[in-house]
């Protein structure tokens, strides 16, 4: 492959990802990512979400990070994820649980520490939900 970038998705419970892609897509603090082969430098953070990594001719692979922080050089791209996991290893009825618990917890409007708390769950209960579904869609 001559056109390719090596991806690196790691969490604090070890590596979940380590090959060469022509595509990366990230969930960056500020929208989405696209990151090809020799892309500039980059630092960011990035959000609850979906990284999507392509390879030519093969399906794509789908991960679910939980936040964290993302570098880009020309030839490689190390995701530092807070939580990490393969999209098909994810829990539906947990995510589904876990967002309708956030959900009530933001109704009830508790104190703000706790309306913060359960927004940032919220969030990565949908980002997971989310996360399902793109692979659901790419297995069709």
């Amino acid at each position: 492959m001559a056109h390719t970038i090596h991806v690196d998705i790691v969490s604090a419970e070890g590596q979940i990802f380590s090959g060469e892609a022509n595509q990366v897509f990230v969930p960056g603090s500020q929208g989405e990512l696209g990151i090809y082969p020799r892309h500039a430098p980059l630092l960011t953070t990035l959000k609850p979400g979906d990284v999507r990594v392509h390879v030519d001719g093969q399906e794509e692979q789908v991960f679910y990070v939980g936040g964290g922080a993302l570098e880009v050089q020309p030839h490689q791209v190390t995701v530092l994820a807070d939580t990490a996991a393969r999209a098909r290893d994810l829990d539906e009825a947990a995510a589904l649980a876990a967002k309708q618990r956030a959900e009530e917890a933001v109704r009830s409007r508790g104190d703000k520490v706790d309306v913060a708390a359960a927004q940032a769950e919220l969030l990565r209960a949908v980002a997971q939900l989310r996360a399902i579904e793109r692979m659901r869609k790419k297995s069709r």
